[in-house]
């Protein structure tokens, strides 16, 4: 009975964790680019009391005896299929469809990747840099910050679904700024680590990041102006997600107080 005790503690600590992250999920229902995440979970090494055996003359047992030993979470995934679009009339807000992520250079010089086209301005000697609301520099396809001279107004740039940038002189003529977004793809978007900030990193299983100008991938994104990417969580969704977990955690507990009570009468029985 003791283990029965070990097995439901595992379900009960598993379900906590899960009712973590649907509380993560709802917490950010409304967060720009936010991608929602799913708790996996793995069953524990199996006991096995009697294994399968047959002879020659089919006696013996067919199958095995085997008890569980619980469960254990084995790994938090991310779904990174495009959300909601939002109108917001910003100049600077961008929305990225499709696969790809914007390239972030952060204040320690380190390379960051984001779904949240929300950007601003950043005013310093006269030059103008597009950066993130934590100031983080938005990078172009050389690797340089996207920047310009701060007598263009920002209701002359406009940017292409290529990310192309390009604005009107005052004569009303277009011209080229010679830049682009950089926006880059990933073997295993899986395996990109989120630090939080809308900001992700990555690891050994995403791999190194694949640029879309190189044209070495299946499809290229497109940039939409003037929209931003809302969260892809359902909140429905979460909501019966959020009552199997706690109804899973009750019987998981109920399962220990069975327990507990078995281990009682079974203590009584000497009196």
């Amino acid at each position: 009975m003791m283990r029965s005790l070990w097995t439901a503690a595992s379900g009960m600590t598993a379900q906590q964790l899960n009712v973590d992250t649907i509380s993560n999920n709802i917490a950010n229902v409304n967060t720009t680019g936010y991608k929602q995440e799913r708790l996996e979970f793995r069953s524990l090494l199996y006991q096995t009391m009697e294994r399968a055996s047959l002879d020659d003359s089919d006696d013996g047992k067919p199958v095995n005896l085997q008890v569980g030993h619980g469960v254990r979470p084995i790994a938090s995934s991310r779904s990174f299929v495009n959300g909601s679009m939002e109108r917001t009339e910003n100049p600077l807000d961008f929305y990225l469809q499709g696969d790809g992520f914007f390239v972030i250079e952060t204040d320690d010089d380190t390379i960051r990747y984001t779904k949240d086209g929300s950007f601003k301005l950043s005013i310093v000697d006269d030059t103008s840099y597009l950066v993130t609301s934590e100031g983080y520099s938005v990078l172009n396809v050389d690797g340089d910050p996207i920047s310009f001279d701060s007598d263009i107004k920002i209701s002359q740039i406009s940017v292409n679904a290529e990310g192309n940038l390009t604005y009107i002189d005052e004569d009303g003529e277009v011209q080229e700024m010679d830049m682009q977004f950089d926006i880059v793809q990933f073997p295993n978007v899986q395996g990109l680590e989120a630090i939080g900030n809308n900001l992700y990193k990555t690891t050994s299983a995403s791999g190194e990041a694949i640029q879309e100008s190189e044209g070495d991938i299946n499809e290229t994104s497109k940039i939409i102006p003037k929209y931003l990417e809302m969260s892809n969580v359902n909140i429905a969704n979460e909501m019966i997600k959020l009552i199997i977990a706690q109804r899973a955690y009750e019987l998981n507990s109920k399962a220990v107080t069975t327990s507990d009570d078995m281990l009682q009468q079974a203590n009584n029985l000497k009196r």
